[in-house]
């Protein structure tokens, strides 16, 4: 006789469920809901044997595991035999989409056509409460949020916590989508920005915040909205994201967007886990093959160090590979030729700003066309001067902005910008994706724009160097994106 094995599943709070079952079951769920944090090995807690590298999304001892990881726990019941009794409220009817229609028209958003992609990002979030929208960089997410916006204030209308927060990871971003609300129509009255130095309490419905200015107020600030949407959720992976995430347990409606993920298991449950189930909303090519957004060409430029190079880094690790290239005049010199000689709006991303940064800036002025404006943004630039610096690039035909990873790679909106340059070699894969979406955003008089993705070959003998290593990593990215590509290999003259 087969023992009837079975789990109790109810809600705790709109963070959490409560999982009654037997020591054998919490085992069995403990251990499929344990992984390892990528790249675990090199973490300092690691390393000094204060943590195992291992992420456990189910509490064993108080049965607690996060909401939105619902779904996979049906999965895990159903794979192994077990029964649920679920003490959990049924939704409601579904949403008649066409009245949703008639929602968004009645909004009356001047010339701006939603798209159908658009409305339907909308509708899957209104109707599900809880998701995690992935949708490309320049696929229009701020116009998303706002018909979301604008439905949730009329949902918790007359509830207790009937406040909209929308976080963001910059002030660039929150004063970016204040003026973009504005542009939809919205009275910006009804708007209350929270960053450095600004009130954190209002009577205001809408909050608009940065994560790093609110992520240490007490669980009773948070008590007062019913609804959160997290731009650029990727990033609530960290410790300070999901604690805001998981004090807002009266919050019912919890949306997540972003333009991509790591790749990691681990990295989407965390963000299912606070939000709710994936929704793809569109692709990249999908919505360049529509014209939606621009037409994109890469350039992968490997540049081919010569013999004295490759025997210097034979033996170095990957900081003194960092180190060497960044200072590389034969490098540096390269690249100058290569920005000044683009035409259009054109981004070059850096990564050091003191050893990589200011050398190309510097080497870029003066060898400039006379009349072309060069721009310098790293983290110690204000977030005025940054907006203003995105003004005029909008404006212009012909700008060069020269930008850490850290302050143009996410976020920052430029309808007219030609050309990007990788300066510095990365394998990740969001502040890729995020970077090359800068490039994405049709503009007036711009249907196409290119990145020049610089990677260098120091190799010795058969061993390659770490950032063609990396180099190969990007190129993996772009074929899962199905990016048309091309390699070129160039002689560096040393």
């Amino acid at each position: 006789m087969v023992e009837n094995r079975y789990l109790i599943l109810e809600k705790k709070d709109e963070v959490y469920l409560s999982l009654e079952a037997e020591s054998d079951i919490r085992r069995e769920l403990s251990e499929f809901f344990t992984f390892e944090v990528p790249g675990y090995k090199f973490m300092p807690q690691y390393r000094s044997r204060y943590w195992d590298g291992k992420i456990r999304l189910f509490k064993y001892a108080s049965g607690e595991i996060y909401y939105g990881l619902l779904p996979y726990i049906k999965k895990f019941c159903e794979d192994n035999n077990i029964s649920i009794v679920s003490k959990i409220k049924e939704k409601a009817k579904p949403l008649d989409k066409l009245e949703c229609a008639r929602f968004c028209k009645a909004l009356k958003i001047p010339k701006i056509t939603i798209r159908d992609y658009q409305f339907n990002a909308f509708y899957h979030a209104i109707q599900e409460d809880r998701c995690l929208l992935l949708s490309p960089t320049a696929s229009g997410k701020s116009l998303i949020a706002y018909l979301i916006l604008r439905f949730q204030l009329l949902r918790i209308k007359e509830k207790k916590s009937n406040k909209v927060l929308i976080i963001v990871p910059t002030t660039s971003l929150v004063e970016q989508l204040y003026k973009d609300f504005a542009e939809y129509g919205y009275n910006t009255k009804h708007i209350h920005r929270i960053y450095q130095g600004h009130d954190k309490d209002t009577t205001k419905k809408v909050v608009i915040s940065t994560w790093q200015s609110i992520y240490k107020l007490p669980k009773t600030w948070f008590a007062q909205f019913g609804c959160i949407i997290g731009d650029e959720a990727h990033l609530f992976k960290s410790q300070s994201l999901t604690g805001i995430m998981t004090k807002m347990t009266n919050c019912k409606y919890r949306i997540g967007m972003t333009g991509t993920l790591d790749g990691s298991k681990t990295h989407k449950l965390v963000l299912e886990g606070l939000f709710g189930a994936v929704n793809r909303v569109a692709s990249t090519t999908d919505l360049i093959d529509k014209k939606q957004l621009a037409a994109f060409k890469i350039h992968c430029l490997i540049l081919k160090h010569g013999k004295n190079s490759k025997d210097f880094l034979k033996d170095k690790n990957y900081q003194e590979e960092m180190d060497f290239l960044c200072a590389s005049k034969a490098r540096n010199k390269y690249i100058t030729n290569l920005t000044n000689g683009l035409q259009g709006n054109t981004l070059l991303l850096f990564q050091f700003v003191e050893k990589h940064g200011k050398i190309l800036q510097e080497q870029i002025e003066k060898k400039v066309d006379d009349g072309r404006k060069v721009f310098f943004v790293y983290g110690g630039v204000s977030a005025d001067d940054r907006e203003n610096i995105r003004a005029i690039t909008e404006k212009s035909d012909n700008a060069i902005i020269v930008a850490s990873y850290g302050t143009f790679s996410t976020g920052i909106n430029i309808r007219n910008l030609h050309n990007i340059i990788f300066s510095s070699p990365s394998k990740s894969r969001i502040r890729n994706l995020q970077s090359i979406g800068r490039g994405l955003r049709l503009g007036d008089n711009k249907v196409n724009a290119t990145l020049y993705d610089i990677s260098d070959d120091v190799s010795h003998g058969e061993k390659e160097n770490y950032t063609l290593q990396h180099f190969r990593e990007r190129i993996n990215i772009y074929n899962e994106e199905n990016f048309d590509y091309e390699i070129h290999n160039v002689e560096l003259k040393e």
